[in-house]
C-alpha cells in the first residue's frame, strides 16, 4: 500500500536551499566518467578493432578497481575531508582514461592498467553528496526530500550520459569522448569541493568492530542477492553492443542505454514520491522479482524501436529494486556502521557488474546477442532465489541498535538530538517513512 508524498513542493523547497543546486548538479557532473564509463569502454575498444571478449574484459577490471577503490577512498573522505581526497582522485582517474584513450588497446597492459588506475580513483561523489546534505539542509524531512531529488537527477544523468557520449562519437571520435567525458568529471568535483559545505564539512566518529557491517547475517545475504543483479546489468552493457553491431549502427547502443535509464527514472519517481506500508525484505523480492521479468523480452531482440521499448521496460524496476535494498541495508546494519555497509553493497554490485560484463561477452561470439540478453534474465533470477533462500535470515527483525556517535537518535531523543541526528546520519532508522532511492551509494 503506497500514499501519495507530495514530491514536487518538497522538490522545490530543496532546490530553493543555499549550495543545494550547485551541489546537486556539480555531483551529477562530476559522476559523469563512472556513469557512462562501461559504455565509452565497450564504444572505444570496439572502435579500435578489439573483440568483445578484450571489451569485457576492460569493463570488468575497471568494474573491480571502482569497486575496491570506493570503500577506501571513503574512508579516507571521512579522515581527511572531501577537498583533499575528492579533486585528486578525479585528477588521477581523469588521466588513466586520458592515458587509454592516447596509448590505445595496442598494448594490452597499459591499458589494463589505465582502466585500473581509472577505476580505483574514481571519487566517491555520491556517498560525499548525502553526508553534506544534513548540513546544507537541516531538517531531516528536508534531507529524506533530498535523497529522492538525489535520485531522480541521478537517473536523468544515466539517460543523458549515454546520448552525450554517442553525440561525442558520432561528431568526433571515441577517443575524444573519453578525454572530454573526463574533463568533465574533473569540472563537476571541482565545482562541489570549492563549495563551503564541502570545505567544512567533517565527517562524525564511527563505532569500529573487526567484521564492521559484515558481522549481520542480513546484510550478507542481501549483498549475495545483489551481487547477481549486478552481473544482471554489466551483462546487459556488452550484449547491448553486440546489438548494436548486428544492425551496423552504433548509435542504437546509445538509445538501449539511454532507454534504460529513462525506465528507471520512470521508475524512480513514482516509487521514490510514495510512503510505502510493510516490510521492505517482502518488497525487495517482489520487486527483484519483476526485475527479472522485465530482463527477459530483450532475448528477442526485435528492430531499434521496439528494442528501445523493452529496454525501458526492463529499466522500470530497477531504481525501486535498489532503492529497497538501502531500506533493508539500514535495517540490518549494525550499530555505528552505515557508512560501510552501503559501501559494501556498492562494491558487491560493482564485482557483480563487472563480472557480468567478462562473462557476457564470450557468451555473445560463442552464441549470439540473445545469450547475451539471457545473461541477464539468469542473473535477475538468482538474485531474486538468493532472497527467497534466505527469507529467514532477513524477515526477521533487524538488530536491535542503540544511539552512537554518527548514528541515528532513539525515537524518544531530545529536539537538540534530533538534530544532531540530522546532521550525522545517512537514513532515518526509527521506522519512518522510506526517504526515496539511489541508483548508487558510496561510502
Amino acid at each position: 500500500m503506497a500514499t501519495e508524498a507530495g514530491a514536487s513542493g518538497g522538490y522545490l523547497d530543496i532546490l530553493r536551499a543555499p549550495h543545494a543546486v550547485r551541489l546537486l548538479a556539480g555531483t551529477l557532473v562530476g559522476r559523469l566518467p563512472n556513469g557512462t564509463g562501461p559504455i565509452a569502454i565497450t564504444v572505444f575498444t570496439r572502435a579500435e578493432g578489439g573483440s568483445y571478449s578484450l571489451a569485457g574484459g576492460l569493463i570488468a577490471a575497471y568494474g573491480l578497481a571502482t569497486a575496491v577503490g570506493q570503500p577506501l577512498l571513503g574512508r579516507a573522505v571521512d579522515l581527511k575531508g572531501q577537498p583533499r581526497v575528492q579533486l585528486p582522485a578525479a585528477l588521477i582517474s581523469a588521466a588513466g582514461m586520458a592515458a587509454l584513450a592516447v596509448t590505445g588497446i595496442g598494448n594490452l597492459l597499459l591499458a589494463y592498467v589505465a582502466v585500473l588506475v581509472a577505476g580505483l580513483f574514481t571519487p566517491p561523489l555520491e556517498g560525499g553528496l548525502r553526508a553534506l546534505w544534513p548540513s546544507v539542509l537541516g531538517r531531516e524531512d528536508r534531507v529524506h526530500r533530498a535523497y529522492a531529488l538525489d535520485a531522480v537527477a541521478q537517473e536523468v544523468m544515466f539517460t543523458v550520459g549515454p546520448l552525450l557520449l554517442t553525440l561525442l562519437v558520432a561528431f568526433w571520435s571515441p577517443a575524444a569522448a573519453l578525454v572530454v567525458i573526463n574533463v568533465l568529471g574533473v569540472l563537476g568535483a571541482l565545482s562541489v569541493v570549492l563549495s563551503k559545505p564541502s570545505r567544512t564539512w567533517r565527517s562524525a566518529p564511527r563505532e569500529a568492530h573487526w567484521l564492521g557491517a559484515l558481522r549481520s547475517r542480513g546484510l550478507l545475504a542481501l549483498l549475495a542477492s545483489f551481487f547477481f543483479v549486478g552481473l544482471a546489468l554489466g551483462s546487459i552493457t556488452v550484449a547491448g553492443v553486440a546489438y548494436a553491431d548486428d544492425r551496423s549502427n552504433e548509435a542504437v547502443y546509445g538509445w538501449l542505454m539511454a532507454a534504460l535509464g529513462l525506465g528507471a527514472l520512470i521508475g524512480g519517481v513514482f516509487y521514490g514520491a510514495r510512503q510505502w506500508a510493510g516490510a521492505p525484505e517482502r518488497r525487495l523480492r517482489v520487486l527483484v522479482l519483476l526485475l527479472a521479468l522485465g530482463y527477459l523480452p530483450l532475448m528477442l531482440v526485435p528492430g531499434p524501436v521496439a528494442m528501445t521499448a523493452l529496454a525501458a521496460l526492463a529499466g522500470v524496476f530497477l531504481a525501486p529494486a535498489i532503492a529497497c535494498a538501502f531500506l533493508v541495508v539500514d535495517r540490518h546494519a549494525p550499530a555505528g556502521t552505515v557508512t560501510e555497509a552501503f559501501s559494501w553493497l556498492v562494491t558487491t554490485f560493482g564485482v557483480g557488474a563487472a563480472l557480468g560484463s567478462a562473462v557476457s561477452g564470450p557468451v555473445v561470439e560463442l552464441s549470439g546477442t540473445p545469450a547475451g540478453f539471457a545473461v541477464a534474465g539468469a542473473g535477475g533470477f538468482v538474485a531474486f532465489l538468493v532472497l527467497l533462500a534466505t527469507g529467514r535470515v532477513l524477515g526477521g527483525s533487524p538488530p536491535a541498535r542503540h544511539a552512537v556517535s554518527g548514528g541515528a537518535v532513539n525515537s524518544g531523543a531530545t529536539a537538540a538530538g534530533a538534530e544532531n541526528s540530522t546532521r550525522s546520519s545517512e537514513n532515518d532508522r526509527n521506522g519512518a517513512a522510506e526517504p526515496g532511492f539511489s541508483t548508487g551509494h558510496q561510502a
